[in-house]
């Protein structure tokens, strides 16, 4: 529970109508608490830390000028929302952010009426709020509408997308134009030289009651917008204010721009907000503040402190002495250089990801070789195409979750013109704090229908290294997905040996079963067929399939055992029994894999428990459907025996 001696004014805030009976001089006192206690929360949890002590004052200035939840908060991404959680009624369990049973670390509309959208990836706040301003005029509702965007998610095409869309529909004469405010929270590290005396002045100047008086009073005196004396002074405003501040582009969008201001001046920030609440039509309001504003470590280290680990505040994050696994991410970050190095046509791209993929050693030592496209999906797979077409050997590195938003251009723009392009899907299968937004529970599916498609899925870290060469190898479109963190530990090996193409592996020769595993979950099989007396395979490729080694066991063993981290439907079982009921076979196929169902915040083991893909749940999915099996205790004794 919060200590009301050491924040006497949040503790008195369980809802935003609770902080709306406060004074607005009292804001910034409520401001600093919320601050002091998100890090203290943060701190004590682990979870998104940096992005949210930059929207402390906005956050506050929301909740306090508009009547949420029935007006509508709409926030990108998502990690800015801690504080935001605070004020609405999840202040005393903030600190059980991304556990299991906890609360969810993104906005999410199950969990609470204050979060209107949920949210995970990014850009979709306008197009969302948008949506909700066009719905609510229509019913007649008397609603104000916010979107919320950072800088980094308005380089996504969608949010341009809907700029464009909310921007024209005041075009037509009978159209009916949205009263939409969107928010640019604007934090890049160039701060100190944004917020300069000129900018806070003419942040002053474009936001203040009377600039926009005379602006909305030119507009009456003049009348139709569409009329030659309106045009002429509406584009003598737009140039006057394109030769100071980065207004013109919004401008001709459609949207009427205000700012820059000091995202931190609560005041300042107070006074523009109370004048764009009673306008009509489109708006932008562009702050700029400072990612980690308030902790000294999280400012100056921006990335490190995006998302952290539980930490002592007074010390800040401490590496702990001692060697450690390399996780999937290192391994692909090593052989990508590597590569590049004996490959001259090997290219990279990320969509916005460097450090979280892995890239931030080859961006350093192949600068001119390395593409961040940012927040961009679409445009990283299609720009990869593009290379291909002309010889280069593109590789993209994405997560599994964001490939989603590419999956048009993978299927029309990569295979059905069979390019020669790498996908490295990170963070594949069950990733487990984050939530459902960033799960990649699907992408076997999505990825095994694809025409054209070479499909790969690692036991180990050295087994992840050779797929990666024998994916940049193959001539024609090829993914290699792996999981988040570490695996079983394996030694990789420091040469760029490749894989057989379709060659599973045969990792025990047992009797009754075979045990068919996809990726992360062979070493689990492994030690259920130990236990049991069955055979365990090594699938490595989901895509194609070992047709000769699947046909082989199935005349031997009375069933199959399929298991993956992925969706039981259409996922890399469906694939064995597709082939084997091309092949006239009935053979029994138990298919163990992720539920029909969107997983929610946990440990990646917990909800690979909940899902029955641990040791323990496996080995009793199969005796339960094999109920004659020999069980562990008596295949134990007989070895010892022998």
């Amino acid at each position: 529970m919060i200590d009301p001696q050491r924040y006497p004014r949040l503790s008195r805030i369980a809802v935003p109508a609770d902080l709306r009976e406060f004074p607005e001089e009292e804001l910034p006192a409520i401001a600093d608490e919320l601050r002091g206690y998100l890090i203290e929360q943060v701190a004590q949890s682990g979870g998104h830390f940096g992005a949210g002590l930059g929207v402390i004052e906005l956050t506050v200035a929301l909740h306090w000028l508009y009547e949420t939840p029935v007006d509508r908060l709409v926030w990108d991404v998502g990690h800015q929302t801690y504080p935001h959680k605070i004020l609405t009624g999840r202040r005393d369990r903030i600190h059980t952010v991304k556990q299991k049973d906890g609360v969810a670390p993104f906005p999410k509309r199950e969990e609470s009426e204050y979060d209107t959208f949920g949210v995970g990836h990014s850009s979709t706040s306008i197009s969302a709020a948008l949506g909700m301003a066009i719905a609510s005029q229509r019913a007649g509702a008397d609603r104000k509408v916010v979107a919320v965007i950072g800088d980094g998610a308005m380089t996504g095409g969608m949010a341009f997308e809907a700029l464009a869309h909310a921007g024209g529909m005041g075009e037509d004469p009978d159209g009916i134009e949205p009263n939409l405010l969107v928010i640019l929270n604007d934090n890049q590290m160039s701060i100190s030289e944004n917020v300069g005396g000129v900018t806070r002045m003419l942040g002053r100047l474009t936001g203040s009651r009377t600039l926009n008086a005379l602006r909305e009073g030119g507009k009456k005196l003049l009348g139709d917008k569409h009329k030659p004396a309106a045009k002429f002074v509406r584009r003598w405003e737009e140039h006057w204010k394109g030769m100071f501040v980065p207004s013109t582009f919004f401008e001709e969008v459609g949207f009427h721009y205000t700012g820059p201001i000091d995202g931190h001046d609560l005041p300042a920030l107070l006074g523009a907000l109370k004048t764009l609440k009673d306008l009509k039509g489109p708006q932008l309001l562009h702050i700029i503040t400072t990612k980690g504003k308030g902790y000294e470590l999280a400012e100056g280290d921006q990335i490190g402190y995006h998302a952290v680990s539980p930490f002592d505040p007074s010390q800040g994050m401490v590496n702990k002495p001692g060697a450690k696994k390399p996780s999937y991410t290192d391994v692909f970050g090593d052989w990508l250089c590597d590569m590049a190095a004996a490959d001259e046509k090997l290219l990279a791209i990320t969509p916005a990801m460097r450090e979280g993929s892995g890239l931030v050693r080859f961006s350093k030592e192949y600068p001119q070789r390395y593409f961040d496209v940012a927040i961009a999906e679409q445009h990283a797979v299609t720009l990869a195409a593009g290379m291909a077409c002309e010889g280069a050997k593109p590789v993209v590195a994405i997560y599994s979750t964001f490939l989603q938003r590419g999956y048009d251009q993978l299927v029309h723009d990569v295979a059905v013109q069979d390019l020669d392009v790498l996908f490295a899907i990170d963070r594949g299968g069950v990733v487990g704090p984050d939530g459902a937004t960033h799960a990649g529970n699907l992408d076997l599916s999505y990825l095994r229908c694809v025409p054209n498609m070479v499909v790969m899925a690692p036991a180990d870290e050295d087994e992840c290294r050779r797929m990666l060469s024998t994916g940049h190898c193959y001539a024609g479109p090829a993914a290699v997905r792996y999981p988040r963190g570490s695996g079983p530990g394996i030694p990789v090996q420091p040469g760029l040996d490749t894989l057989p193409i379709g060659e599973a592996e045969l990792r025990r020769r047992g009797a009754h079963i075979a045990l068919l595993a996809f990726g992360a979950l062979v070493p689990a099989a492994e030690q259920v067929g130990a236990e049991l007396g069955l055979t365990v395979v090594n699938m490595r490729f989901v895509k194609p399939l070992d047709r000769a080694l699947l046909l082989e066991l199935a005349a031997t063993h009375e069933g199959f055992v399929t298991l993956e981290d992925n969706v039981v439907a259409g996922g890399a079982g469906s694939g064995v029994a597709e082939l084997l009921a091309a092949e006239g076979l009935t053979l029994p196929v138990l298919h163990l894999g992720l539920p029909d169902a969107f997983q929610h915040h946990a440990s990646r083991e917990q909800l690979l428990a909940e899902a029955g893909l641990d040791v323990d749940g496996i080995r009793a999915a199969v005796q339960a459907r094999w109920p004659r099996l020999p069980d562990a205790a008596a295949i134990m004794d007989s070895s010892r025996r022998a």
